[in-house]
C-alpha cells in the first residue's frame, strides 16, 4: 500500500470491522477506513488514493448491508465531517452531509420552518438522505433541496443546482463519482410549527417500528399504490427467520438482528421475502437498502 495513503489522516484504519459502523451491526472488514474531520482532510485522502482503488462512501450506515467478506479498497465515513447548519435568509438552510437528519429537523422546527419535522423520521445523515432521497411521514428529502455541494474523486468541490439530478422515489441519479458535502434546503415560514411535532413523530416511530433491535429501517421500497410491509405480512412472513435475522413481528418491512446474525443471513432472508411475496402477490419488491462488499467462500445465502 502507498505509504502516503497511511499518513493522510490519523483516523485511517486497516481491516476495520464494518459491523462497528452499520446499524445492522454486521459486516466484514474494510481494507482501509477513513473518517476525516474536515473537508481539507477529505480532499487530501481523495488526492492520495490510487485512481484504481475502489471507494465506498458511508454515513451512519443506517441503510447499508455489508457482506461478511468485507469491502476491498477504501471506505470514507462522512459522519466525522463538520456538522454545519446555517440559516440563509427567510427560507433557506444549509446543512452539511455529516449532520444527523434529526438535528436538521429540530433546528428547523425551532426556526419555525416547515415542513421540516419529517426529517426526524430519517435515521441517517443529510448526506445519506441526499444519496437516496430518503423520506418519512409523507416527506422526501429532495422536495426541499434547491442546490448541493459535491466533491469528486479528484477532490474537486462543486456547487450544483437541483436540475443536475434526476429525482425519483428513493432514487437519485446525478454526475458519476461524486458525493454530497452539503445541501441548501428551502422551507416555508410556519408559525404553527412546534417542537411537539417532532416528539409526536418519534413516538409514532417507536410505536410502529422495532427500534429496540439492530435493523436498517425499511428494507424494501413501497411498490406503486401499496406498502411493502402489507405485502410481506399477507405472505405470512412476519417472524420468518434465517439464523438470527428475523422479519419483525412489529413491522414486516423491517429485518432485525437478534444478536448473532451474519450479513449472509440477512441477505438470504431478503431474497426469501422477495421470492415469497412475488409468489403470493405477483409483486417484485425492490430493496431500499444498499448491499455492498465481497461474497466469501463460506457464504450460505440461499
Amino acid at each position: 500500500m502507498n505509504a502516503a495513503v497511511d499518513d493522510i489522516d490519523v483516523q485511517a484504519k486497516r481491516n476495520e470491522p464494518m459491523s462497528r459502523h452499520t446499524s445492522w451491526r454486521v459486516g466484514g472488514v474494510a481494507d482501509l477506513f477513513y473518517r476525516p474531520r474536515s473537508i481539507e482532510a477529505l480532499r487530501s485522502i481523495l488526492a492520495a488514493l490510487p485512481a484504481s482503488m475502489p471507494l465506498t462512501w458511508l454515513g451512519l450506515g443506517s441503510n447499508l448491508l455489508v457482506r461478511d467478506a468485507g469491502i476491498r479498497g477504501a471506505v470514507i465515513c462522512t459522519s466525522g465531517l463538520p456538522r454545519e447548519l446555517e440559516r440563509l435568509g427567510e427560507r433557506g438552510v444549509r446543512a452539511g452531509a455529516g449532520l444527523a437528519c434529526t438535528s436538521l429537523a429540530r433546528r428547523c422546527v425551532r426556526w419555525q420552518l416547515g415542513p421540516a419535522a419529517f426529517f426526524a423520521g430519517i435515521p441517517g445523515t443529510v448526506g445519506g438522505a441526499l444519496a437516496m432521497n430518503a423520506g418519512a411521514f409523507d416527506g422526501e428529502t429532495w422536495d426541499r433541496v434547491s442546490s448541493v455541494t459535491s466533491i469528486d474523486r479528484s477532490g474537486a468541490v462543486r456547487e450544483r443546482p437541483r436540475s443536475d439530478y434526476s429525482i425519483d422515489y428513493r432514487s437519485v441519479q446525478g454526475p458519476d463519482d461524486e458525493w454530497f458535502l452539503a445541501a441548501r434546503f428551502e422551507f416555508q415560514p410556519d408559525p404553527n410549527t412546534r417542537v411537539a411535532a417532532i416528539k409526536e413523530m418519534v413516538q409514532r416511530r417507536s410505536a410502529l417500528q422495532p427500534l429496540d433491535k439492530p435493523s436498517a429501517g425499511s428494507v424494501f421500497r413501497n411498490p406503486p399504490g401499496g406498502f411493502a410491509g402489507d405485502l410481506i405480512e399477507r405472505a405470512g412472513l412476519k417472524g420468518a427467520r434465517i439464523g438470527d435475522a428475523v422479519v419483525s413481528e412489529k413491522h414486516a418491512n423491517f429485518i432485525v438482528n437478534l444478536g448473532a446474525a451474519r450479513a449472509a443471513d440477512i441477505e438470504a432472508l431478503i431474497l426469501h421475502v422477495q421470492a415469497r411475496v412475488a409468489e403470493a402477490s405477483g409483486v417484485a419488491l425492490e430493496p431500499e437498502v444498499r448491499v455492498v462488499g465481497e461474497v466469501g467462500p463460506e457464504d450460505t445465502r440461499r
